[in-house]
C-alpha cells in the first residue's frame, strides 16, 4: 500500500523536477543568446578595429608620399641653389681674370710653385 504522504512527497518531488528541468532549459537559452550577444559583438569589434587600420594605413602612406614630395622639391630647389652658386663664382673668376689677368697668371704660378714644393716633401 502507497501511504499520501509518500503519494505527495513523490508528486512533489515530480513537480520539483519539471521546475528544475524548465529552469536549465531557460538557462541553456540564456547562455546561448548571451554567446550569441557576444559573438555580435566581437565581429563588430572586428570590423571596427580593420576600418580603423586600413584609414591609418591610408593615413600613414599619404603622409610619407607628402613627405617624399616635399622632400624632392627641396632637393631640387637646393640644385638649382648649387648651380645658382657655381655660375657665380664662375662670372666671378672670368671677371677677375679679365680685369687682371697678370695677378692670375703671377696667383696660378704662386699655387703651382707651392704645390710642388709640399708635393716634393
Amino acid at each position: 500500500m502507497v501511504s499520501t504522504d509518500s503519494l505527495t512527497r513523490e508528486t512533489s518531488d515530480q513537480a520539483s523536477y519539471e521546475r528544475l528541468k524548465k529552469d536549465l532549459i531557460n538557462v541553456k537559452d540564456d547562455i546561448a543568446a548571451l554567446t550569441a550577444q557576444i559573438t555580435d559583438a566581437l565581429n563588430n569589434l572586428a570590423g571596427t578595429a580593420k576600418r580603423q587600420a586600413r584609414q591609418g594605413y591610408r593615413q600613414a602612406r599619404s603622409n610619407v608620399d607628402s613627405t617624399v614630395s616635399d622632400l624632392s622639391e627641396r632637393s631640387g630647389a637646393m640644385m638649382d641653389a648649387a648651380q645658382d652658386a657655381a655660375a657665380s663664382v664662375e662670372e666671378t673668376f672670368e671677371d677677375m681674370i679679365a680685369q687682371r689677368p697678370l695677378a692670375t697668371v703671377g696667383l696660378a704660378l704662386g699655387l703651382g710653385f707651392l704645390i710642388g714644393v709640399t708635393w716634393r716633401r
